[in-house]
């Protein structure tokens, strides 16, 4: 938190200077407002990175030819902030900009052409679509191996969303196989504290808590928490997500008090960082209402669970897997409770057409691959601009 507060205070210094000495179209300035940007979409403030990112948006429009890299730079970020705010339609809107001027201003193995096919994978993987997500992210792996020396950080970045949708998939092993390759590089790479090694270490745990061994899973989620506790926000959204994953490990465990524990402390962080809609809040409706069912408080669960489930059939494709969980979920609340003679008393709003019937099990992990959105590659700070 105390490098952003400080990198914060240094390019506000930086642009009340520029804005002094330029006019107010210059591209130097567009470049003080992205910088800024980037500091807000770190620190988890997407309203105020967007403002910025617009802001930096204009000047660049009005600046620079239409098919400049900068411009798509500029597209690039604007893309990014609304994928964090789960608007995913207007993400691969700005994302397609910016490939569009990728494709045609750069060379083919250029790492920004990477990094926008990357983006446009991460995008698809929160939409659901997984196959088209793996695609992308294979084309953007093809290019990073060329381009880059094999201990990157930005080639540990493509590993870590490979394994990320194999684990979506539920291809657990292979999942396991591109979070240790990420891993390795980033140990090298990185500083000890660094968010990167905390996501690493978080997937890592994810993929060890979908193949059943918990005290592993949390073990890995533990290294995450503490990185991310010394290095973000209070009420940084990654911060709520590692909260969650420690849930979801303690509720595979049976420790459900534990469990409801770090789930509500997860929802705390979503509600003040996230946007009413976001698809994140669903995660934890969802998460506390699977909880409450398993500890048998069946009115409890309902009331999360469509909740949940309001949420994503307003922002997510209506064929995502976390709309058909959700809804197996409460049918399987409904189930019980009819059993039980309860039904009329915890009744839902939706009607049991309205449901898709999935199988019995429990155990799909709604945090799937929730953290991987922390690891986008993109280029922030203009670098090869800056003077």
């Amino acid at each position: 938190m105390g490098d952003y507060s400080k990198a914060l205070e240094f390019y506000e210094k930086d642009f009340e200077i520029r804005k002094k000495a330029l006019p107010p179209n210059h591209p130097s300035l567009a470049i003080s407002y992205s910088n800024i940007g980037h500091v807000y979409n770190n620190m988890g403030d997407y309203s105020k990175a967007l403002e910025f990112y617009e802001k930096s948006h204009q000047i660049n429009e009005k600046a620079l030819p239409s098919n400049h890299p900068d411009l798509a730079t500029s597209y690039n970020n604007i893309g990014h902030v609304y994928d964090n705010m789960g608007d995913y339609s207007k993400a691969l809107e700005f994302y397609g900009k910016s490939l569009k001027i990728y494709e045609k201003a750069l060379p083919s193995t250029h790492p920004l052409l990477a990094t926008s096919y990357n983006n446009i994978g991460l995008v698809y993987d929160n939409m659901g679509e997984y196959s088209k997500a793996l695609e992308f992210y294979e084309k953007d792996l093809e290019i990073t191996k060329k381009a880059l020396p094999s201990n990157h950080p930005d080639l540990a970045i493509s590993y870590n969303n490979i394994g990320g949708v194999y684990d979506d998939m539920g291809d657990y092993s292979k999942a396991l196989e591109f979070h240790e390759k990420s891993l390795k590089i980033r140990e090298k790479a990185l500083p000890s504290n660094h968010p990167n090694l905390a996501s690493s270490y978080n997937n890592i745990g994810l993929a060890y808590n979908n193949m059943g061994d918990y005290s592993k899973a949390l073990e890995f989620y533990e290294k995450s928490h503490k990185i991310l506790e010394k290095t973000l926000p209070p009420n940084h959204p990654n911060l709520a997500t590692s909260y969650g994953n420690i849930g979801q490990v303690y509720n595979n465990m049976g420790d459900y008090s534990k469990a409801l524990e770090f789930y509500e402390k997860a929802l705390e962080i979503t509600k003040k960082a996230l946007p009413p809609n976001h698809p994140d809040l669903a995660i934890s409706y969802g998460n506390i209402g699977q909880v409450y069912n398993n500890m048998g408080n069946y009115s409890k669960a309902l009331s999360f669970l469509e909740k949940a489930l309001t949420i994503q059939q307003k922002t997510l494709p209506p064929s995502h897997p976390h709309i058909k969980e959700t809804i197996r979920r409460i049918n399987n609340v409904k189930k019980v409770t009819r059993q039980q003679g309860f039904y009329d008393q915890y009744s839902s709003s939706y009607s049991d057409s309205h449901y898709w019937h999935g199988n019995n099990s429990n155990s799909y992990d709604f945090y799937g691959s929730t953290f991987i959105s922390y690891t986008f590659k993109t280029k922030w700070f203009y670098s090869n601009s800056l003077s």
